[in-house]
């Protein structure tokens, strides 16, 4: 084990291969996989499983492969599997030497399935998919037999091969596994092992293949076939694993993997069903996949999440076997603690209000410093232009105001962030009463500390007229307004829930020059405002466009309870 392992808490996961690894069971091996099915983006669920997967396979030692689960060609696109490998590797973590396709093994499987039906354990089956499901039985009734579950290992043969041909229909007949239609774990009942597809191309091997594998056959073979060693899963595959291990037992396959189930990510004010995803993707609810409101790997990190809060993250909230709803501030604590530690601060001004300083000089610019980091010196330092017209947020100034309130008030004073202290003398005014510029005087000597203990109360931000950068800021919040819109058995239409304001679009702000010509994705803090980056979709030199990675603080904080 690593010694990393050490120092983080343990979970029951651990404590079964501790057991294994010292009863020297698979000699000593420890291997995982993440086995995605390339049918959608990963989402922050995914993400859990990955760090879990991956993280195991590092704290012993041993190996964790990427293995595409590619037998449904009907649904799956090669855009997923490279969304799937950019996302594990955004992350944080490698595979490049232990990337698989199931798909890769389909002769293989192919051959299991002849085995089976040779050793009497499967046959084909021409029910339809009704009448599959009338013999299948309910979850207190039994099933019956299959008419055709008698039929001869020749003709099962015969007709597994022609059905691999492409002599029949979609959907006139299935390879059945032969269990028992009377046990009282419905997945044991005769399950379909291949289906007919005849007219897809499969993003691996074209059109090679007549007949696909499905899913409980194919994903416990190729487990085998890797050999893997410990094959962890979400909690709803409980019920499988009876047949996971019926498969494996009755091929009598060299390697067996025990099959680990844990609790899915629930997380608030979020879905976590690909199948949920998919449908506001399809209905155009949202902007694709990679729309930074979505809870999917791509939208985080276009968002500008970094992948290391999102490590910490899935390591707070712990692997356990109880199905729980984790708290959508735990997520953002994370983020914030993160990016207050690491992100950059610079001005923006989302709502811009028109700032003269009349005893400026016109023609004058003034470079002034500015810290990128108030508690971080290494950061150093960037250049902010200073010049007679500048921009401040409406938000900051009123013609009246208590004490209570400590930005720009008529006739009083404030502090501009890394500048000077400013008083507004006059409010100018549009025909419809709108303000729409201040003229004011600045007091050249307070420039950096208060000069003679000089006390002023209020510190707002702003960008030179002539310098700022015009910018789309784009305002994200969270995407449901329902704690369990993925949960909630009330619920009929989950879209009903989506939060109304979760994107808010500003059109005139205005950002400091130091953003421009930052690679990658950098995320600010615009103080106080919270922490933007540029959105790497939509922005270009023509156009900066930001999306709000999340606010300063906690704005739901009362939301539940009240």
């Amino acid at each position: 084990m690593s010694e990393a392992a050490d120092t983080k808490p343990r979970h029951f996961i651990q404590h079964i291969i501790d057991a294994d690894m010292a009863s020297n069971k698979h000699d000593g091996r420890v291997q995982t996989r993440f086995p995605p099915e390339p049918n959608g983006y990963l989402h922050i669920g995914h993400a859990k499983s990955i760090c879990l997967n991956f993280g195991l396979a590092l704290d012993y030692n041993g190996i964790c492969t990427l293995r595409f689960d590619d037998t449904n060609p009907q649904k799956e696109e090669a855009e997923f599997v490279e969304a799937i490998k950019e996302d594990v590797r955004w992350l944080g973590f490698e595979f490049d030497d232990h990337l698989h396709y199931a798909s890769s093994y389909f002769g293989q499987l192919y051959d299991y399935a002849m085995q089976l039906i040779k050793q009497g354990d499967a046959y084909v089956c021409d029910l339809s998919a009704d009448e599959t499901r009338e013999y299948r039985g309910t979850l207190t009734a039994p099933g019956k037999d299959s008419p055709y579950r008698g039929r001869s290992v020749e003709e099962n043969l015969d007709l597994f091969k022609r059905m691999r041909d492409g002599e029949f229909e979609d959907g006139s007949r299935v390879l059945r596994a032969k269990i028992d239609m009377a046990s009282p774990n419905i997945n044991l009942r005769d399950p379909a092992i291949y289906r007919i597809r005849r007219d897809v191309v499969h993003h691996q091997t074209g059109d090679a293949w007549s007949i696909y594998p499905m899913y409980d056959y194919a994903h416990c073979v190729s487990d085998a076939i890797e050999g893997v060693t410990h094959s962890v899963c979400t909690l709803e595959f409980e019920d499988h694993r009876p047949l996971y291990d019926w498969f494996l037992d009755t091929l009598n396959t060299e390697n067996h993997p025990q099959q680990i189930e844990f609790s899915r990510l629930n997380l608030q004010y979020a879905i976590t069903s690909k199948r949920k995803l998919t449908k506001l993707v399809e209905a155009q609810l949202v902007d694709g996949w990679t729309d930074p409101r979505m809870p999917t790997i791509s939208g985080m990190r276009r968002r500008g999440y970094p992948a290391a809060a999102l490590r910490e993250f899935c390591t707070r909230i712990g692997v356990t076997k109880s199905d729980n709803s984790v708290e959508m501030d735990i997520l953002e604590s994370c983020i914030r603690e993160n990016l207050n530690e690491n992100a950059p601060r610079v001005m923006a001004v989302l709502d811009p209000l028109k700032v003269v300083i009349t005893n400026y000089p016109a023609d004058k610019t003034e470079n002034l410093i500015a810290p990128n980091h108030p508690q971080n010196e290494a950061m150093g330092s960037r250049e902010v232009p200073f010049t007679q017209t500048l921009y401040i947020d409406k938000a900051d100034f009123k013609e009246e105001a208590n004490n209570k309130f400590k930005r720009l008030v008529k006739d009083k004073e404030v502090r501009l962030r890394n500048a000077y202290v400013i008083r507004c003398d006059a409010v100018i005014k549009d025909a419809q009463g709108e303000i729409i510029e201040l003229r004011c005087s600045y007091d050249p000597a307070t420039l950096g500390a208060n000069p003679e203990g000089r006390k002023v109360k209020g510190v707002i931000h702003w960008v030179s007229a002539e310098h700022g950068i015009p910018a789309e800021v784009r305002l994200f919040d969270r995407l449901f307004n329902h704690p369990h819109p993925d949960t909630d058995k009330e619920i009929e239409d989950f879209t009903d829930h989506l939060n109304p304001e979760s994107l808010v679009t500003l059109t005139q702000s205005i950002v400091e020059p130091s953003v421009l010509g930052t690679e990658g994705v950098q995320v600010y803090q615009f103080e106080r405002e919270g922490y933007f980056c540029a959105d790497s979709e939509l922005s270009s030199a023509e156009k900066l466009v930001f999306n709000r990675t999340i606010t300063l603080r906690d704005t739901w904080a009362n939301v539940g309870k009240n």
